[in-house]
């Protein structure tokens, strides 16, 4: 059964960025190889509808990283590359909320409703969905549509729920149970891609 949508949503795809396939520097595992495409196919449908859409993406300060700006892993993935006039919010910490515009321009569209994709689930995604609730959007987050990576430092337990399934729903349940800042979380089969 397809989503209904009470009002126009805006897409936000967060960091799907060339950078993040460098395991190694992130630690050496992911979950959901399959999310850049259904990303992609959700980023299809919302261009066959001509509905907002933002990409948001990585540009780190972070000494080595890939999502360096000016540096090849910075550029988005091809599933999800941005066409001419697609608008493009740069940042540089967690969230797509912080030091850019993006709230600005959501409110200035009356925007009510923000459908989340992106990488990574335990730190970009995750930001910017709770800060999405926090402001008062209804957020959606398409929960095969996102990836968690394996690093060093995170809990083990947040690991093994978020490593534990290549489809990336227990990821998802796993943030929407501990934050409970979700209001809805689909899979991109719930959005109608025909």
């Amino acid at each position: 059964m397809q989503k209904e949508w009470l009002n126009i949503p805006a897409l936000l795809l967060i960091d799907i960025q060339k950078g993040l396939d460098n395991l190694e520097f992130y630690g050496g595992e992911r979950n959901n190889p399959e999310a850049e495409r259904n990303a992609g196919l959700v980023l299809e449908y919302w261009r066959k509808n001509q509905w907002p859409l933002f990409h948001v993406q990585h540009c780190s300060v972070t000494p080595g990283s890939p999502l360096t700006e000016g540096l090849p892993g910075n550029a988005h993935k091809d599933e999800v590359k941005p066409l001419p006039g697609e608008p493009v919010i740069k940042k540089n910490v967690n969230s797509a909320f912080i030091g850019t515009d993006l709230k600005e321009r959501l409110d200035a569209r009356a925007i009510r409703t923000v459908v989340i994709v992106g990488l990574t689930m335990e730190h970009c995604v995750s930001s910017t969905t709770r800060m999405a609730a926090n402001f008062g959007y209804d957020t959606v987050l398409v929960a095969d549509a996102t990836a968690a990576l394996k690093r060093p430092q995170s809990n083990q337990n947040t690991l093994a729920v978020a490593l534990g399934n290549a489809g990336g729903a227990e990821t998802t349940k796993f943030f929407a149970d501990e934050h409970d800042k979700w209001r809805d979380v689909i899979t991109s089969a719930k959005i109608s891609v025909e």
